[in-house]
């Protein structure tokens, strides 16, 4: 592909490079997030994990001279970091007390199909290619749940609810005035975080001594999850079309796996290996660039 194709498709080497990050490094923070809460409680380690992100990244950023959010600013990343965060990976994390971390990427594949049916509320166009792509990946977690990975009625719907509050977030926060640059996840990442800590505090979440490989996990969590690929998320969400920056929910689940059994303990039968094949096929059709006549406004 030349560059010129890479540019009107929208797969510059910066959204090349965000891509795998959040591609990989997501696709780990399931594992971690399983890890993590064993010894420490879920909404109150979310809420240290964001909370410290966030205020290292704004604390960079300001010593860089970027200006600090103004108010509205401020208002408009408590909601994007409270339906992220707070809906978004908070109930992902309370699902992994009863679900696997690989189940629990497989059934947060379903998100570029939210994107993709949100992204329409407001007036964006989705591809023939990307449909069919979306529904490839379905077929992929179909096949998957006909396997040996299940989770609780419980920890299903939390996992249902977890990539609505994700992906319209996501597609909203296209149209707030949130700051500019990083500034935006650091500002979504102190209110997100501030939004778990209430929640901790008010749900009462018992603090014991947590393990030593919890604490590597918070991490983990907070550097690479947070300070990495959500950063690079966000990037993608501002400059690429809807299904192609949620297209992490395909391979998220294949690292998740290949963690979750070789690491975890967790069992995949052969049905599951192709379930992954087909999910990778659905990644394929959704992030394959559009020809350049199709890629024009």
């Amino acid at each position: 592909m030349t560059a010129a194709a890479r540019r009107a498709s929208g797969l510059t080497p910066l959204v090349l490079v965000c891509l795998s990050l959040v591609y990989v490094v997501w696709g780990s923070t399931y594992f971690g997030i399983k890890v993590a809460i064993e010894t420490l409680p879920p909404l109150g380690m979310l809420a240290v994990r964001f909370v410290l992100a966030g205020a290292l990244l704004l604390a960079f950023l300001r010593l860089r001279g970027a200006p600090w959010p103004t108010a509205r600013e401020w208002g408009a990343s408590a909601l994007v970091g409270t339906l992220l965060l707070g809906g978004g990976t908070g109930l992902v994390t309370l699902a992994e007390r009863d679900a696997s971390s690989s189940v629990a990427a497989l059934v947060i594949a379903v998100s570029p199909l939210f994107a993709a049916l949100f992204g329409r509320l407001w007036g964006e166009r989705t591809r023939g290619r990307e449909w069919l792509g979306i529904g490839v990946g379905l077929l992929g977690i179909a096949l998957l749940n006909l396997g040996e990975l299940r989770a609780t009625p419980q920890a299903a719907l939390l996992l249902i609810l977890a990539p609505i509050c994700w992906t319209f977030g996501s597609q909203w926060s296209r149209r707030l005035p949130l700051p500019a640059g990083l500034m935006g996840s650091a500002a979504e990442m102190l209110t997100g975080g501030g939004v778990l800590l209430g929640l901790s505090l008010l749900l009462g979440e018992p603090w014991g001594t947590p393990s030593a490989a919890s604490l590597w996990a918070l991490a983990y969590l907070t550097v690479f999850g947070s300070l990495v690929a959500y950063s690079a998320y966000m990037y993608l969400v501002a400059h690429t079309r809807p299904a192609l920056a949620t297209s992490y929910a395909y391979v998220n689940p294949v690292v998740a796996v290949l963690l979750g059994v070789g690491l975890g303990g967790e069992r995949l039968g052969p049905l599951g290996w192709v379930a992954l094949g087909v999910i990778l096929a659905g990644v394929l059709l959704v992030a394959w660039p559009r020809p350049e006549a199709e890629a024009a406004p």
